[in-house]
């Protein structure tokens, strides 16, 4: 796929670092240049992202913003955690719920525990408290995906999932729900409809357009709040955040 923002979605950020692609998700804290390198090119693209949300909804505050991509491995979990952490600097309170029930990852970037999460609540028989994990980074709790399911969608389309937004939405001023590939698979589209908002994450010279395209198409049909488009491993050059 080119680098153009796919047709009738609003570029809201693009992600580099120094001049090169930024690295897909590994194990421990690598991809987080939020914390890793603060005052790189990628992280100051996170930030504009978060102020894209911010401020270009200032009449209808967002709180709950869900995160997709058409594929895999382009990145959404990547944006979901980053982002995080951009819109918790300035003293907010962010939940990350990982609401990718068939491959999390997000747990591996905040190198938090997997044995309960979003799965444990929403097949268990009380709902008290939710199992929140603080993270690395000030601010940021975590709700991992918690043990595998054998139903991920017929997990994230029971009332439950709404009992646990309502309570995240109770204890942060965001949450961020990064959810499965909207390209191939439904769980996006379940949820997108309980949601504020919806990011549709790309990445340049992997993502095939048609399958944007498809993505794009699938949450429109439930109606979803499509905000834009975030572009990930873009080529560009540090020397234009230089002073």
């Amino acid at each position: 796929m080119s680098s153009s923002t796919p047709p009738g979605l609003t570029s809201l950020a693009t992600v580099s670092k120094n001049g090169r692609t930024l690295a897909p998700v590994r194990s421990g804290n690598s991809a987080l240049v939020m914390l890793t390198d603060p005052t790189s090119a990628a992280a100051e693209a996170y930030r504009a992202l978060a102020a894209n949300l911010q401020f270009a909804y200032a009449d209808r505050p967002l709180q709950t913003v869900g995160v997709t991509s058409a594929a895999a491995g382009e990145g959404k979990s990547t944006t979901t955690a980053n982002l995080a952490v951009a819109l918790a600097e300035g003293g907010r309170r962010v939940i990350v719920v990982d609401a990718d029930l068939r491959r999390p990852s997000l747990h591996t970037l905040f190198g938090a525990d997997v044995q309960e999460g979003l799965s444990t609540v929403l097949l268990g028989a009380e709902l008290a408290t939710l199992p929140l994990q603080e993270t690395g980074a000030r601010g940021v709790r975590l709700l991992s995906a918690g043990p595998t399911v054998t139903n991920p969608l017929e997990a994230l389309a029971s009332r439950r999932f709404d009992q646990v937004l309502a309570m995240a939405r109770g204890q942060a001023d965001f949450v961020l729900v990064d959810t499965a590939p909207a390209g191939a698979l439904a769980d996006s589209a379940v949820l997108a409809p309980r949601l504020e908002g919806m990011l549709l994450v790309v990445s340049a010279g992997r993502t095939k357009r048609d399958l944007a395209r498809r993505a794009r198409e699938q949450l429109e049909r439930v109606n979803a709040n499509l905000l834009g488009v975030v572009l990930t491993d873009v080529t560009g050059d540090d020397n234009l955040y230089r002073y």
